[in-house]
Protein backbone atom coordinates (compact mmCIF):
# COMPACT_ATOMS: atom_id res chain seq x y z
CA UNK A 1 0.00 0.00 0.00
CA UNK A 2 0.76 3.83 -0.56
CA UNK A 3 1.38 6.42 1.95
CA UNK A 4 -2.23 7.96 0.22
CA UNK A 5 -3.63 4.83 0.56
CA UNK A 6 -2.62 3.94 4.59
CA UNK A 7 -3.56 7.85 5.15
CA UNK A 8 -7.01 6.86 3.44
CA UNK A 9 -7.93 3.85 4.79
CA UNK A 10 -6.49 5.33 8.52
CA UNK A 11 -8.94 7.81 8.27
CA UNK A 12 -12.21 6.14 7.28
CA UNK A 13 -11.41 3.75 10.25
CA UNK A 14 -11.06 6.47 12.21
CA UNK A 15 -14.40 7.57 10.66
CA UNK A 16 -15.96 4.42 11.35
CA UNK A 17 -14.83 4.09 15.12
CA UNK A 18 -16.03 7.57 15.89
CA UNK A 19 -19.52 7.47 14.40
CA UNK A 20 -19.97 3.90 16.25
CA UNK A 21 -18.88 5.10 19.13
CA UNK A 22 -20.64 7.77 18.84
CA UNK A 23 -19.16 10.59 20.99
CA UNK A 24 -19.92 13.31 18.72
CA UNK A 25 -22.37 13.36 15.49
CA UNK A 26 -21.79 11.88 12.11
CA UNK A 27 -21.62 15.02 10.13
CA UNK A 28 -19.41 16.51 12.60
CA UNK A 29 -16.89 13.16 12.48
CA UNK A 30 -17.23 13.43 8.36
CA UNK A 31 -16.46 16.90 8.29
CA UNK A 32 -13.13 16.81 10.55
CA UNK A 33 -12.16 13.69 7.97
CA UNK A 34 -12.41 15.83 5.30
CA UNK A 35 -10.36 18.23 6.96
CA UNK A 36 -7.93 15.98 7.93
CA UNK A 37 -7.44 14.50 4.64
CA UNK A 38 -6.91 17.66 3.15
CA UNK A 39 -4.59 18.94 5.17
CA UNK A 40 -2.86 15.63 5.16
CA UNK A 41 -2.81 15.88 1.65
CA UNK A 42 -4.76 13.23 0.35
CA UNK A 43 -7.68 15.40 -0.76
CA UNK A 44 -6.41 18.21 -3.36
CA UNK A 45 -7.76 21.40 -1.28
CA UNK A 46 -9.56 22.93 -4.93
CA UNK A 47 -11.66 19.69 -4.36
CA UNK A 48 -12.37 19.58 -0.68
CA UNK A 49 -15.88 20.87 -0.84
CA UNK A 50 -16.72 19.70 -3.91
CA UNK A 51 -18.66 17.39 -2.62
CA UNK A 52 -21.59 19.91 -1.75
CA UNK A 53 -21.72 20.67 -5.18
CA UNK A 54 -22.50 17.23 -6.26
CA UNK A 55 -25.70 16.62 -8.18
CA UNK A 56 -26.27 13.72 -5.05
CA UNK A 57 -26.27 16.05 -2.27
CA UNK A 58 -28.36 18.70 -3.93
CA UNK A 59 -30.71 15.89 -5.38
CA UNK A 60 -31.27 14.54 -1.19
CA UNK A 61 -32.10 18.30 -0.17
CA UNK A 62 -34.63 19.19 -2.99
CA UNK A 63 -36.13 15.54 -2.28
CA UNK A 64 -36.72 16.52 1.86
CA UNK A 65 -37.77 20.18 0.48
CA UNK A 66 -40.59 18.26 -2.07
CA UNK A 67 -41.01 16.08 0.78
CA UNK A 68 -42.18 18.94 2.85
CA UNK A 69 -44.95 20.61 -0.01
CA UNK A 70 -46.77 17.20 -0.11
CA UNK A 71 -47.15 17.58 4.12
CA UNK A 72 -47.77 20.93 4.46
CA UNK A 73 -50.54 20.71 1.46
CA UNK A 74 -52.12 17.68 3.02
CA UNK A 75 -51.85 15.24 0.81
CA UNK A 76 -49.72 12.48 2.78
CA UNK A 77 -52.02 13.30 5.93
CA UNK A 78 -55.39 12.32 3.82
CA UNK A 79 -54.06 9.26 2.35
CA UNK A 80 -52.53 8.34 6.27
CA UNK A 81 -56.20 8.67 7.80
CA UNK A 82 -57.75 5.10 6.73
CA UNK A 83 -54.61 3.56 8.05
CA UNK A 84 -55.51 3.89 11.91
CA UNK A 85 -57.80 0.70 13.36
CA UNK A 86 -58.00 -0.39 16.40
CA UNK A 87 -59.91 -3.40 15.69
CA UNK A 88 -56.62 -4.32 13.28
CA UNK A 89 -54.33 -7.38 14.54
CA UNK A 90 -50.91 -6.45 14.96
CA UNK A 91 -49.88 -9.02 11.58
CA UNK A 92 -52.52 -6.69 9.79
CA UNK A 93 -51.53 -3.61 11.23
CA UNK A 94 -48.07 -3.68 10.16
CA UNK A 95 -48.77 -5.17 6.69
CA UNK A 96 -51.01 -2.28 5.96
CA UNK A 97 -48.93 0.97 7.80
CA UNK A 98 -45.93 -0.92 6.19
CA UNK A 99 -47.03 -1.62 2.70
CA UNK A 100 -48.08 2.12 2.62
CA UNK A 101 -45.10 3.73 4.40
CA UNK A 102 -43.08 1.27 1.87
CA UNK A 103 -45.58 2.80 -1.33
CA UNK A 104 -44.45 6.40 -0.09
CA UNK A 105 -40.87 6.11 0.84
CA UNK A 106 -40.50 4.75 -2.97
CA UNK A 107 -41.47 8.35 -4.25
CA UNK A 108 -40.23 10.70 -1.50
CA UNK A 109 -37.52 10.31 0.97
CA UNK A 110 -37.55 7.50 3.29
CA UNK A 111 -36.58 9.24 6.40
CA UNK A 112 -39.76 11.77 5.65
CA UNK A 113 -41.65 9.01 5.13
CA UNK A 114 -41.08 7.40 8.71
CA UNK A 115 -41.91 10.82 10.09
CA UNK A 116 -44.96 11.33 8.55
CA UNK A 117 -46.32 7.79 9.39
CA UNK A 118 -44.70 7.05 12.87
CA UNK A 119 -47.20 9.68 14.44
CA UNK A 120 -50.16 7.60 12.94
CA UNK A 121 -48.75 4.66 14.73
CA UNK A 122 -48.08 5.57 17.85
CA UNK A 123 -51.92 7.12 17.81
CA UNK A 124 -52.88 3.88 16.55
CA UNK A 125 -51.21 1.80 19.47
CA UNK A 126 -52.58 3.83 22.05
CA UNK A 127 -55.95 3.37 20.89
CA UNK A 128 -56.03 -0.82 20.44
CA UNK A 129 -53.98 -0.25 23.76
CA UNK A 130 -50.92 -2.11 22.21
CA UNK A 131 -47.09 -1.35 23.23
CA UNK A 132 -45.95 1.02 20.53
CA UNK A 133 -42.71 -1.15 20.56
CA UNK A 134 -44.21 -4.18 18.40
CA UNK A 135 -44.74 -1.69 15.23
CA UNK A 136 -42.20 1.18 15.09
CA UNK A 137 -39.70 -0.95 14.51
CA UNK A 138 -41.75 -3.04 11.74
CA UNK A 139 -42.66 0.75 10.38
CA UNK A 140 -39.03 1.77 10.02
CA UNK A 141 -37.80 -1.31 8.24
CA UNK A 142 -40.65 -1.46 6.04
CA UNK A 143 -39.82 2.79 5.21
CA UNK A 144 -36.71 1.59 4.66
CA UNK A 145 -37.00 -1.71 2.60
CA UNK A 146 -39.57 0.74 0.38
CA UNK A 147 -37.21 3.41 -0.37
CA UNK A 148 -35.54 0.70 -2.38
CA UNK A 149 -38.08 0.88 -5.32
CA UNK A 150 -37.03 3.80 -7.32
CA UNK A 151 -34.30 6.35 -8.01
CA UNK A 152 -35.24 8.87 -5.31
CA UNK A 153 -36.45 6.35 -2.60
CA UNK A 154 -33.61 6.20 -0.54
CA UNK A 155 -29.72 7.70 -0.88
CA UNK A 156 -27.53 4.73 -1.45
CA UNK A 157 -29.85 4.60 -4.74
CA UNK A 158 -28.91 8.37 -6.11
CA UNK A 159 -25.44 8.00 -4.86
CA UNK A 160 -25.30 4.99 -7.09
CA UNK A 161 -26.50 6.68 -9.99
CA UNK A 162 -24.04 9.28 -9.82
CA UNK A 163 -21.52 6.84 -9.87
CA UNK A 164 -22.42 4.98 -12.38
CA UNK A 165 -22.83 8.31 -14.25
CA UNK A 166 -19.14 9.38 -13.36
CA UNK A 167 -17.72 5.96 -14.42
CA UNK A 168 -19.86 5.03 -16.94
CA UNK A 169 -21.42 7.98 -18.95
CA UNK A 170 -25.07 7.35 -17.84
CA UNK A 171 -26.84 6.96 -14.90
CA UNK A 172 -29.61 5.00 -13.91
CA UNK A 173 -33.26 5.74 -14.63
CA UNK A 174 -36.34 6.56 -11.72
CA UNK A 175 -37.23 2.54 -12.12
CA UNK A 176 -34.64 0.84 -12.76
CA UNK A 177 -34.16 -0.74 -9.45
CA UNK A 178 -37.64 -1.50 -9.19
CA UNK A 179 -37.15 -5.50 -10.21
CA UNK A 180 -34.63 -6.03 -7.35
CA UNK A 181 -35.90 -3.67 -5.29
CA UNK A 182 -39.87 -4.96 -5.78
CA UNK A 183 -38.63 -8.53 -4.80
CA UNK A 184 -36.75 -7.51 -2.03
CA UNK A 185 -39.60 -5.30 -0.60
CA UNK A 186 -42.39 -7.80 -0.64
CA UNK A 187 -39.83 -11.04 0.42
CA UNK A 188 -38.84 -8.19 3.38
CA UNK A 189 -42.56 -7.61 4.14
CA UNK A 190 -43.67 -10.43 4.34
CA UNK A 191 -41.36 -12.08 6.88
CA UNK A 192 -41.56 -8.67 8.98
CA UNK A 193 -45.69 -9.10 9.45
CA UNK A 194 -45.73 -12.24 9.89
CA UNK A 195 -42.44 -13.46 12.09
CA UNK A 196 -40.33 -10.29 12.50
CA UNK A 197 -42.14 -8.58 14.54
CA UNK A 198 -42.55 -11.16 17.41
CA UNK A 199 -38.94 -11.30 17.93
CA UNK A 200 -38.81 -7.91 19.25
CA UNK A 201 -38.06 -8.02 22.78
CA UNK A 202 -41.28 -8.12 24.87
CA UNK A 203 -40.73 -8.40 28.56
CA UNK A 204 -39.33 -4.48 29.10
CA UNK A 205 -42.00 -3.32 26.93
CA UNK A 206 -44.45 -3.97 29.07
CA UNK A 207 -45.46 -1.09 31.61
CA UNK A 208 -42.76 0.85 30.17
CA UNK A 209 -44.70 3.90 28.79
CA UNK A 210 -44.24 3.48 24.75
CA UNK A 211 -47.01 6.17 24.27
CA UNK A 212 -44.74 9.46 24.15
CA UNK A 213 -45.68 12.23 26.78
CA UNK A 214 -49.11 13.30 26.45
CA UNK A 215 -49.35 16.59 24.41
CA UNK A 216 -50.93 19.87 25.90
CA UNK A 217 -55.29 19.95 24.98
CA UNK A 218 -56.59 23.40 24.67
CA UNK A 219 -60.38 24.70 24.45
CA UNK A 220 -59.99 25.66 20.86
CA UNK A 221 -63.17 26.87 18.42
CA UNK A 222 -63.27 25.75 14.48
CA UNK A 223 -65.83 27.39 12.44
CA UNK A 224 -68.22 25.50 9.95
CA UNK A 225 -68.03 26.36 6.19
CA UNK A 226 -70.36 26.36 3.13
CA UNK A 227 -67.30 23.95 1.61
CA UNK A 228 -67.37 21.88 4.87
CA UNK A 229 -68.06 18.47 4.69
CA UNK A 230 -69.96 18.77 7.79
CA UNK A 231 -72.13 20.93 7.07
CA UNK A 232 -75.80 19.75 7.53
CA UNK A 233 -74.23 16.56 9.66
CA UNK A 234 -75.54 15.52 12.71
CA UNK A 235 -74.00 16.39 15.86
CA UNK A 236 -73.48 12.43 17.02
CA UNK A 237 -71.66 11.75 13.39
CA UNK A 238 -69.42 14.84 14.02
CA UNK A 239 -68.46 13.83 17.41
CA UNK A 240 -67.41 10.30 16.35
CA UNK A 241 -65.15 11.67 13.58
CA UNK A 242 -63.78 14.27 15.81
CA UNK A 243 -62.67 11.43 18.46
CA UNK A 244 -60.98 9.55 15.27
CA UNK A 245 -58.57 12.69 14.76
CA UNK A 246 -57.87 12.60 18.88
CA UNK A 247 -60.19 15.96 19.16
CA UNK A 248 -63.08 16.00 21.78
CA UNK A 249 -66.35 18.20 20.60
CA UNK A 250 -67.44 19.68 24.03
CA UNK A 251 -69.90 22.37 22.45
CA UNK A 252 -71.67 23.54 19.50
CA UNK A 253 -72.26 27.95 19.50
CA UNK A 254 -74.57 29.61 16.92
CA UNK A 255 -75.07 33.31 16.76
CA UNK A 256 -73.01 33.59 19.77
CA UNK A 257 -74.88 31.42 22.31
CA UNK A 258 -74.09 27.88 22.63
CA UNK A 259 -76.54 25.07 21.47
CA UNK A 260 -78.60 23.72 24.35
CA UNK A 261 -80.62 20.69 24.52
CA UNK A 262 -79.18 17.26 23.76
CA UNK A 263 -76.46 18.21 21.36
CA UNK A 264 -76.37 14.61 18.87
CA UNK A 265 -80.18 15.55 18.30
CA UNK A 266 -79.14 18.72 16.21
CA UNK A 267 -76.71 19.18 13.15
CA UNK A 268 -74.76 22.14 12.27
CA UNK A 269 -74.62 24.29 9.65
CA UNK A 270 -72.62 26.72 8.09
CA UNK A 271 -71.40 29.75 10.62
CA UNK A 272 -71.38 27.35 13.48
CA UNK A 273 -68.33 27.28 15.42
CA UNK A 274 -67.20 24.13 16.90
CA UNK A 275 -65.87 23.94 20.19
CA UNK A 276 -63.22 21.18 20.53
CA UNK A 277 -60.63 20.11 23.37
CA UNK A 278 -57.52 19.04 21.71
CA UNK A 279 -53.87 19.32 21.12
CA UNK A 280 -52.79 21.44 17.99
CA UNK A 281 -51.66 18.37 15.81
CA UNK A 282 -55.27 16.71 15.85
CA UNK A 283 -56.75 20.17 16.20
CA UNK A 284 -54.91 20.73 12.48
CA UNK A 285 -55.94 17.05 11.73
CA UNK A 286 -59.88 17.20 11.97
CA UNK A 287 -59.83 21.29 10.75
CA UNK A 288 -57.52 19.59 7.28
CA UNK A 289 -60.19 16.79 7.09
CA UNK A 290 -63.39 18.59 7.53
CA UNK A 291 -62.48 21.75 5.48
CA UNK A 292 -63.12 23.38 8.17
CA UNK A 293 -61.47 26.95 9.29
CA UNK A 294 -59.81 28.96 12.33
CA UNK A 295 -61.88 31.92 13.59
CA UNK A 296 -60.62 34.95 12.93
CA UNK A 297 -60.15 36.38 16.45
CA UNK A 298 -63.72 38.55 16.61
CA UNK A 299 -65.74 37.79 19.65
CA UNK A 300 -68.04 36.32 17.17
CA UNK A 301 -66.04 34.37 14.96
CA UNK A 302 -65.80 34.39 11.43
CA UNK A 303 -64.37 31.82 9.22
CA UNK A 304 -60.39 33.07 8.71
CA UNK A 305 -59.34 33.69 4.94
CA UNK A 306 -55.71 31.83 4.49
CA UNK A 307 -53.46 34.31 2.65
CA UNK A 308 -50.52 33.03 3.78
CA UNK A 309 -48.61 29.85 5.28
CA UNK A 310 -49.52 29.65 8.52
CA UNK A 311 -48.05 27.90 12.01
CA UNK A 312 -49.61 26.69 15.62
CA UNK A 313 -47.01 27.75 18.12
CA UNK A 314 -47.47 27.69 21.54
CA UNK A 315 -46.11 30.08 23.65
CA UNK A 316 -44.82 30.86 27.39
CA UNK A 317 -46.02 33.74 28.88
CA UNK A 318 -42.48 34.51 31.46
CA UNK A 319 -42.38 36.93 34.01
CA UNK A 320 -41.67 40.55 32.79
CA UNK A 321 -43.53 40.04 29.12
CA UNK A 322 -45.06 43.04 27.74
CA UNK A 323 -48.15 41.51 27.10
CA UNK A 324 -48.56 40.38 30.99
CA UNK A 325 -51.92 42.91 31.83
CA UNK A 326 -53.09 42.80 28.88
CA UNK A 327 -56.00 40.60 26.65
CA UNK A 328 -55.41 39.71 23.21
CA UNK A 329 -57.96 42.53 21.62
CA UNK A 330 -56.18 45.16 23.48
CA UNK A 331 -52.55 44.05 22.66
CA UNK A 332 -53.77 43.98 18.89
CA UNK A 333 -52.97 40.50 17.91
CA UNK A 334 -55.30 40.45 14.96
CA UNK A 335 -55.29 43.95 13.89
CA UNK A 336 -51.88 44.57 14.09
CA UNK A 337 -50.04 41.27 13.40
CA UNK A 338 -52.65 39.51 11.59
CA UNK A 339 -52.44 37.10 14.28
CA UNK A 340 -55.61 34.86 16.00
CA UNK A 341 -55.23 33.13 19.87
CA UNK A 342 -56.73 29.64 19.35
CA UNK A 343 -56.31 28.57 23.25
CA UNK A 344 -55.24 29.49 26.42
CA UNK A 345 -53.71 27.33 29.34
CA UNK A 346 -53.74 28.71 32.93
CA UNK A 347 -52.04 26.85 35.99
CA UNK A 348 -52.90 23.32 34.18
CA UNK A 349 -56.33 24.08 33.22
CA UNK A 350 -57.64 25.34 29.46
CA UNK A 351 -59.59 28.69 29.32
CA UNK A 352 -62.82 28.39 27.37
CA UNK A 353 -65.08 31.79 27.63
CA UNK A 354 -64.18 34.98 25.47
CA UNK A 355 -60.40 34.11 24.66
CA UNK A 356 -60.21 37.92 23.12
CA UNK A 357 -61.14 39.63 26.44
CA UNK A 358 -59.00 37.33 28.66
CA UNK A 359 -56.05 39.50 30.82
CA UNK A 360 -52.67 37.09 30.23
CA UNK A 361 -50.55 36.53 33.24
CA UNK A 362 -47.25 35.49 33.75
CA UNK A 363 -47.52 31.57 33.35
CA UNK A 364 -50.07 31.41 30.86
CA UNK A 365 -49.81 29.07 27.86
CA UNK A 366 -51.11 30.49 24.84
CA UNK A 367 -51.77 28.51 21.41
CA UNK A 368 -51.21 31.54 18.68
CA UNK A 369 -52.17 31.08 15.21
CA UNK A 370 -49.57 33.14 13.53
CA UNK A 371 -48.79 33.94 9.62
CA UNK A 372 -45.15 32.72 9.15
CA UNK A 373 -43.83 36.72 8.15
CA UNK A 374 -45.20 37.87 11.28
CA UNK A 375 -43.81 35.19 13.67
CA UNK A 376 -40.66 37.20 15.15
CA UNK A 377 -42.72 40.26 15.17
CA UNK A 378 -45.25 38.88 17.59
CA UNK A 379 -42.36 37.11 19.47
CA UNK A 380 -40.50 40.55 20.04
CA UNK A 381 -43.30 42.66 20.36
CA UNK A 382 -45.06 40.48 23.10
CA UNK A 383 -41.97 39.66 25.01
CA UNK A 384 -42.94 35.52 24.67
CA UNK A 385 -41.09 32.60 24.35
CA UNK A 386 -41.35 29.93 21.87
CA UNK A 387 -41.99 26.08 23.64
CA UNK A 388 -39.23 23.76 21.94
CA UNK A 389 -41.61 21.82 19.73
CA UNK A 390 -44.45 23.90 19.87
CA UNK A 391 -44.73 24.39 16.47
CA UNK A 392 -46.59 22.86 14.08
CA UNK A 393 -47.30 24.15 10.04
CA UNK A 394 -51.12 24.31 9.45
CA UNK A 395 -51.66 22.22 6.92
CA UNK A 396 -52.67 23.96 3.64
CA UNK A 397 -56.00 21.59 1.80
CA UNK A 398 -56.38 23.93 -0.88
CA UNK A 399 -53.01 23.68 -2.61
CA UNK A 400 -53.19 19.96 -2.00
CA UNK A 401 -53.63 18.98 -6.01
CA UNK A 402 -50.97 21.52 -6.80
CA UNK A 403 -48.56 19.63 -4.88
CA UNK A 404 -49.08 16.34 -6.05
CA UNK A 405 -49.41 17.69 -9.57
CA UNK A 406 -46.24 19.07 -9.26
CA UNK A 407 -44.19 16.35 -7.73
CA UNK A 408 -46.08 13.36 -10.12
CA UNK A 409 -44.92 16.15 -13.24
CA UNK A 410 -41.00 15.79 -11.76
CA UNK A 411 -41.19 12.15 -11.53
CA UNK A 412 -42.65 11.43 -15.31
CA UNK A 413 -40.30 13.91 -16.08
CA UNK A 414 -37.02 12.13 -15.19
CA UNK A 415 -38.46 8.76 -15.88
CA UNK A 416 -38.91 9.56 -19.15
CA UNK A 417 -35.73 11.21 -19.71
CA UNK A 418 -36.89 14.84 -19.89
CA UNK A 419 -34.70 16.59 -17.25
CA UNK A 420 -31.98 15.18 -14.86
CA UNK A 421 -33.56 14.71 -11.19
CA UNK A 422 -31.75 17.69 -9.77
CA UNK A 423 -33.19 19.74 -12.30
CA UNK A 424 -36.66 18.09 -11.98
CA UNK A 425 -36.64 18.60 -7.85
CA UNK A 426 -35.11 22.13 -8.07
CA UNK A 427 -38.36 23.36 -10.65
CA UNK A 428 -40.70 21.63 -8.44
CA UNK A 429 -39.34 23.61 -5.73
CA UNK A 430 -39.76 26.67 -7.33
CA UNK A 431 -43.24 26.02 -8.60
CA UNK A 432 -44.01 25.72 -5.27
CA UNK A 433 -43.09 28.64 -3.99
CA UNK A 434 -44.95 30.33 -6.77
CA UNK A 435 -48.02 28.33 -5.97
CA UNK A 436 -48.06 29.39 -2.39
CA UNK A 437 -47.55 25.58 -1.59
CA UNK A 438 -44.17 26.25 0.88
CA UNK A 439 -43.25 29.61 1.33
CA UNK A 440 -39.79 31.20 0.82
CA UNK A 441 -39.41 31.30 4.65
CA UNK A 442 -39.47 28.07 5.36
CA UNK A 443 -37.63 26.19 2.61
CA UNK A 444 -34.76 25.48 4.53
CA UNK A 445 -35.91 24.51 7.23
CA UNK A 446 -36.72 21.48 5.97
CA UNK A 447 -33.28 20.35 5.06
CA UNK A 448 -31.57 17.71 6.63
CA UNK A 449 -28.69 19.72 6.84
CA UNK A 450 -26.28 17.44 8.83
CA UNK A 451 -27.27 14.69 6.41
CA UNK A 452 -25.95 17.06 3.38
CA UNK A 453 -23.03 18.08 5.58
CA UNK A 454 -22.26 14.05 5.55
CA UNK A 455 -22.89 13.30 1.81
CA UNK A 456 -20.65 16.69 1.13
CA UNK A 457 -17.89 15.42 3.52
CA UNK A 458 -17.71 11.91 2.81
CA UNK A 459 -18.06 12.56 -1.17
CA UNK A 460 -14.45 14.11 -1.79
CA UNK A 461 -13.15 10.88 0.74
CA UNK A 462 -14.67 8.42 -1.40
CA UNK A 463 -13.35 10.02 -4.81
CA UNK A 464 -9.62 10.27 -3.25
CA UNK A 465 -10.21 6.43 -2.34
CA UNK A 466 -10.69 5.42 -5.18
CA UNK A 467 -8.21 7.97 -7.48
CA UNK A 468 -5.37 6.76 -5.16
CA UNK A 469 -5.89 2.91 -6.00
CA UNK A 470 -7.80 2.60 -2.42
CA UNK A 471 -10.93 0.64 -3.60
CA UNK A 472 -9.43 -1.35 -6.27
CA UNK A 473 -7.18 -2.41 -3.64
CA UNK A 474 -9.77 -3.44 -1.86
CA UNK A 475 -11.37 -5.34 -4.85
CA UNK A 476 -8.67 -7.25 -5.40
CA UNK A 477 -8.92 -8.25 -1.30
CA UNK A 478 -12.36 -9.62 -2.31
CA UNK A 479 -11.38 -11.02 -6.13
CA UNK A 480 -8.44 -13.23 -3.86
CA UNK A 481 -11.02 -14.32 -1.16
CA UNK A 482 -13.49 -15.68 -3.85
CA UNK A 483 -10.69 -16.86 -6.45
CA UNK A 484 -11.76 -20.03 -8.09
CA UNK A 485 -15.20 -19.10 -7.06
CA UNK A 486 -18.28 -18.23 -9.50
CA UNK A 487 -18.47 -14.20 -9.92
CA UNK A 488 -21.22 -14.30 -8.03
CA UNK A 489 -19.80 -15.28 -5.11
CA UNK A 490 -17.74 -12.01 -5.11
CA UNK A 491 -20.51 -10.48 -5.51
CA UNK A 492 -22.10 -12.05 -2.39
CA UNK A 493 -18.97 -10.69 -0.44
CA UNK A 494 -19.39 -7.80 -1.71
CA UNK A 495 -22.73 -7.06 -0.01
CA UNK A 496 -21.88 -8.48 3.20
CA UNK A 497 -19.36 -6.40 3.40
CA UNK A 498 -20.82 -3.71 2.55
CA UNK A 499 -24.06 -4.56 5.09
CA UNK A 500 -21.34 -4.86 7.83
CA UNK A 501 -20.46 -1.30 6.99
CA UNK A 502 -23.93 0.18 6.85
CA UNK A 503 -24.58 -1.13 10.12
CA UNK A 504 -22.04 0.55 11.95
CA UNK A 505 -21.49 3.79 10.04
CA UNK A 506 -24.05 5.10 7.98
CA UNK A 507 -25.66 4.04 4.96
CA UNK A 508 -24.78 7.42 2.83
CA UNK A 509 -21.36 7.02 3.63
CA UNK A 510 -20.49 3.39 3.00
CA UNK A 511 -22.50 3.82 -0.38
CA UNK A 512 -19.80 6.56 -1.23
CA UNK A 513 -17.32 4.10 -0.09
CA UNK A 514 -18.37 0.80 -1.56
CA UNK A 515 -19.51 1.73 -5.04
CA UNK A 516 -16.02 2.40 -6.21
CA UNK A 517 -15.16 -1.16 -4.74
CA UNK A 518 -17.72 -2.82 -6.68
CA UNK A 519 -16.82 -1.35 -9.80
CA UNK A 520 -13.48 -2.24 -9.42
CA UNK A 521 -14.43 -5.80 -8.53
CA UNK A 522 -16.11 -6.28 -11.48
CA UNK A 523 -13.44 -4.70 -14.00
CA UNK A 524 -11.41 -7.48 -11.94
CA UNK A 525 -13.65 -10.52 -12.23
CA UNK A 526 -13.69 -9.37 -16.04
CA UNK A 527 -17.79 -9.09 -15.60
CA UNK A 528 -20.74 -6.46 -16.48
CA UNK A 529 -20.55 -3.93 -13.16
CA UNK A 530 -24.25 -3.26 -12.86
CA UNK A 531 -25.22 -6.17 -10.86
CA UNK A 532 -22.11 -5.16 -8.62
CA UNK A 533 -23.71 -1.53 -8.27
CA UNK A 534 -27.13 -2.43 -7.88
CA UNK A 535 -25.93 -5.02 -4.70
CA UNK A 536 -24.25 -2.00 -3.41
CA UNK A 537 -27.43 0.03 -3.62
CA UNK A 538 -29.29 -2.87 -1.78
CA UNK A 539 -26.94 -3.67 0.67
CA UNK A 540 -25.85 -0.08 1.66
CA UNK A 541 -29.83 0.17 2.11
CA UNK A 542 -30.38 -2.71 4.59
CA UNK A 543 -28.96 -1.62 7.93
CA UNK A 544 -30.80 -3.38 10.20
CA UNK A 545 -28.78 -4.87 12.96
CA UNK A 546 -28.22 -1.08 14.83
CA UNK A 547 -29.69 1.94 15.52
CA UNK A 548 -27.13 3.74 13.94
CA UNK A 549 -26.59 2.06 10.80
CA UNK A 550 -29.99 4.15 9.22
CA UNK A 551 -31.41 7.85 10.60
CA UNK A 552 -35.05 5.50 10.55
CA UNK A 553 -33.25 2.59 12.77
CA UNK A 554 -32.63 5.95 15.28
CA UNK A 555 -35.75 8.08 14.98
CA UNK A 556 -38.07 5.06 16.75
CA UNK A 557 -35.25 4.25 19.18
CA UNK A 558 -36.78 6.11 22.01
CA UNK A 559 -40.40 6.20 21.31
CA UNK A 560 -40.34 1.97 20.97
CA UNK A 561 -38.18 2.16 23.86
CA UNK A 562 -35.70 0.03 22.33
CA UNK A 563 -32.02 -0.65 23.57
CA UNK A 564 -28.85 -0.85 21.08
CA UNK A 565 -29.23 -4.84 20.93
CA UNK A 566 -33.06 -4.92 20.25
CA UNK A 567 -32.41 -4.51 16.56
CA UNK A 568 -30.14 -7.25 15.26
CA UNK A 569 -33.20 -10.24 16.70
CA UNK A 570 -35.37 -8.63 13.80
CA UNK A 571 -32.57 -7.35 11.17
CA UNK A 572 -30.63 -10.49 11.48
CA UNK A 573 -33.01 -12.62 9.81
CA UNK A 574 -34.28 -9.64 7.27
CA UNK A 575 -30.63 -9.05 6.59
CA UNK A 576 -30.03 -13.05 5.37
CA UNK A 577 -33.54 -12.64 3.37
CA UNK A 578 -32.65 -9.43 1.73
CA UNK A 579 -29.34 -11.37 0.44
CA UNK A 580 -31.15 -14.52 -0.42
CA UNK A 581 -33.26 -12.91 -2.26
CA UNK A 582 -31.39 -9.97 -3.87
CA UNK A 583 -28.72 -11.83 -5.53
CA UNK A 584 -30.32 -14.20 -7.91
CA UNK A 585 -32.85 -11.50 -8.78
CA UNK A 586 -29.38 -9.31 -9.44
CA UNK A 587 -28.04 -12.03 -11.82
CA UNK A 588 -31.20 -12.29 -13.89
CA UNK A 589 -32.05 -8.71 -14.24
CA UNK A 590 -28.38 -7.59 -14.57
CA UNK A 591 -26.45 -10.17 -15.83
CA UNK A 592 -23.20 -10.80 -15.40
Amino acid sequence: MSIDQIILFAIFAAIMGLMFLGPWRHDLVAFAGLMAAVLLGVVPKEQAFSGFGNPTTMVVALILVATAGLTRSGAVSSMARLLADRDRSVSRHIAVVGGVGGLLSGFMNNIAALAMLMPIDLQAAQKARRRAGLTLMPLAFATILGGMLTLIGTPPNLIVSGYRQQVLGEPYRMFDFLPVGSAVAVAGMVFIALIGWRLIPQSRQEGAGDAPERPRRYLARLVVTEASSLTDEPVSQIREQALKAGARLVGVIRHGHALEGPLDDQTVTAGDVLLLRANPSALDEFRSASKLSFPDGRLEPRARKDSEGQSLIELLVPVGADIIGRSAQSFGLVNRYDSVLIGMRRRGIALREALPRQEIVAGDLLLVLIPESRVEDVLSASGLLRLDGGSLPVQREGHMRTAIGLFVLAVLATSLGWVTMPIALGCVVIAYVLTGVLSINELYDHVDWPVIVLLGSMIPLGLALDSTGGTALIAGWIASLTQGYPAWAGLALLMVSTMFMSDILNNNATTIIAAPVGIRLAEQLQVEPDAFLMGVAVAAACAFLTPIGHQNNTLILGPGNYRFGDYWRMGLPLEIIVLVVSIPMLLIVWPL
